[in-house]
């Protein structure tokens, strides 16, 4: 019934609970979840775990807070990229909140992402954080639009929700929606148009209440579609239904 749109269960603190992990998914009624990749390091971590579990698909790309990584070039991108459980490009993107100083490194990572995502015809997963007027502007000078994407874990505005939209892409939302204070993200979850949300967990980070504080996994994302559903004063299931067919819409897949 949901669908994870973006986790790291490679990362130590799920991955050594994987069993617990996928149970408590299907408990929940989240059939599937995307791992996405930070580095390329741990890219073959991924990919195993993809290639071992028929419920996760795997991304490749290098996260714009990893400053001291191996640079991607866009032809390993692309190479990697033609796994068949390999389903977008990113994590990448722009974000002028962790680190400062001349960033041009960062946004030319940034283009050989986006340039590597229309080679292979994969969605990008992209990662905005006060920084959302460089991200738009270099969207539209690589022609991020030909072929779309997610915007994940967003925080941004409405308006910048909108302008990405106008370039083929998704709206997700993470277990920040379940915040009190979390109007601006309220509001985005609340008037995107249906067919344009997604929802993730972006575990283990970020866990929604009643489990705030806590370690996140992918069977929580279920509390973020209970407050999406909530805000937009639809049904759980039909909030569940859209998301889904919005996932399947975006990565060429064929969930139930």
């Amino acid at each position: 019934m949901f669908i994870d749109s973006h986790c790291h269960i490679n990362f130590p603190e799920l991955s050594q609970n994987l069993p617990e992990v996928l149970s408590n998914m299907r408990q929940n009624e989240v059939t599937h979840a995307l791992c996405v990749g930070v580095n390329l390091e741990n890219f073959p971590q991924i990919l195993q775990l993809a290639e071992q579990h028929e419920q996760i698909y795997a991304s490749l790309g290098v996260h714009p807070d990893y400053e001291l990584q191996s640079e991607p070039t866009q032809e390993l991108l692309v190479r990697l990229a033609q796994h068949p459980k390999v389903i977008a490009i990113g994590e990448t993107g722009l974000d002028y909140f962790r680190l400062k100083g001349d960033l041009e490194w960062q946004r030319e990572r940034f283009r050989i992402h986006i340039r590597a995502a229309k080679e292979c015809r994969k969605p990008l997963i992209i990662h905005t954080r006060e920084a959302a007027e460089d991200t738009l502007r270099i969207m539209a000078e690589e022609g991020a639009d030909t072929i779309g994407g997610v915007m994940h874990c967003f925080t941004e505005s409405l308006e910048v929700a909108q302008e990405a939209i106008k370039m083929n892409f998704y709206i997700s939302i993470s277990g920040i929606v379940t915040f009190k204070k979390a109007v601006q993200v309220k509001q985005v979850a609340e008037y995107v148009p249906l067919d344009r949300l997604l929802i993730e967990t972006d575990s283990p980070y970020l866990a929604p209440v009643p489990h705030r504080g806590k370690l996140n996994q992918p069977g929580y994302v279920k509390h973020v579609a209970e407050e999406i559903a909530k805000l937009r004063n639809i049904s759980l299931v039909e909030l569940g239904r859209a998301t889904t067919d919005n996932f399947n819409r975006l990565f060429l897949l064929s969930i139930s």
